[in-house]
């Protein structure tokens, strides 16, 4: 497996990352078999490109992983109604009357991930979702996440979905500007 590949040709083995993906596999293999000509006029006939670059980042639904237990259920609830707000282990620990290390353990067992990672890929979730359905500018996204300021917001957006939130808005926005 490659995560930032559409598709593996490893000799006798080929696979793809998904469905358009597939048609990606396709086309390369028609290139390999017949030549680019007989690709590109496949192509054409599926109104796709010819070949798309095979390092581009694979979008995924959500980042946050899903709880497998309630017990912290109304600390992640505030968590995500406060995304805005600054958020420590230590408060978050408060929050649920435990100590740090009774809070960060549960939580781990919880969600399989840190407090912080997981506050992390909720605010990343949410950067998206914003993105997506409004045109409100970078830098507001970037405070109304909770990612800090636009640097920081646009470098921690590249870590985790792979492209830029100006790039990541452009192939998903839903509202027309």
């Amino acid at each position: 497996m490659r995560p930032n590949q559409l598709y593996v040709d490893d000799g006798d083995v080929l696979t793809s990352a998904g469905v358009t993906a597939g048609i990606d596999l396709c086309l390369h293999i028609i290139r390999r078999d017949f030549g680019a000509a007989a690709a590109n006029a496949r192509a054409r006939v599926l109104v796709a490109p010819p070949q798309r670059q095979g390092g581009q980042a694979q979008f995924i639904d959500r980042f946050r992983p899903v709880a497998r237990g309630d017990g912290l259920g109304p600390v992640r609830t505030w968590m995500l109604d406060n995304l805005a707000r600054r958020q420590t282990v230590d408060d978050l620990a408060l929050r649920a009357h435990m100590s740090r290390r009774t809070f960060i353990r549960r939580f781990r067992q919880e969600t399989g991930t840190s407090p912080m990672a997981w506050l992390t890929a909720a605010r990343i979730d949410w950067a998206r979702e914003l993105l997506e359905t409004t045109t409100t500018p970078v830098e507001q996204v970037a405070r109304l996440s909770g990612l800090g300021s636009p640097a920081a917001f646009r470098a921690a957006f590249h870590r985790h979905v792979g492209t830029s939130p100006a790039d990541y808005r452009g192939t998903f926005r839903t509202v027309k500007a």
